[in-house]
């Protein structure tokens, strides 16, 4: 990882170690640089003012760039004690995702929680195995496959 941090700002593994005192603190500002972007995707995605579905795939696309910028392990990052404090974010896109419940978007006959957990995972492989689609395009792919799924509409 430190090979790669070190590659992607453009100097030798010993200055990235000269900058930051150990590897937690080195993934810290990792972290906390994968949040700020994280921040700023939902700021733009306006999810509280935007209608559903623009919201939807501005978030999407919004967190696709993100995940493909900064590639780190999320779970990993959510367990960052500097970070907890902001796990406001969270909270955010539940408020947005229940909604677009509420707003018909989405559907309101599944399990609490079940979008907020198949929804990250969507964009991650979105960012990594559509690498050849844009941030928008790969988007158009996830919101597609949330709304309407994978199955055919005679299998429904």
């Amino acid at each position: 990882m430190t090979d790669a941090i070190a590659a992607a700002a453009g100097v030798d593994r010993r200055t990235v170690y000269r900058r930051f005192a150990s590897r937690e603190d080195l993934m810290a500002a990792v972290y906390g640089a994968r949040y700020d972007a994280v921040e700023a995707a939902i700021e733009a995605a306006r999810l509280r003012e935007a209608p559903v579905a623009v919201a939807l795939h501005r978030y999407v696309e919004g967190i696709i760039a993100v995940n493909r910028k900064l590639p780190v392990e999320t779970s990993r990052m959510l367990r960052e004690v500097t970070l907890r404090e902001r796990r406001r974010l969270i909270d955010e896109v539940d408020a947005f995702l229940q909604r677009a419940t509420d707003e018909g978007l989405l559907r309101s006959d599944l399990p609490p929680g079940w979008v907020a957990t198949v929804l990250p995972p969507l964009m991650e492989h979105a960012a990594e195995d559509l690498s050849e689609l844009s941030a928008a395009q790969a988007a158009d792919v996830v919101v597609d496959t949330l709304l309407r799924g994978v199955g055919t509409p005679q299998a429904r």
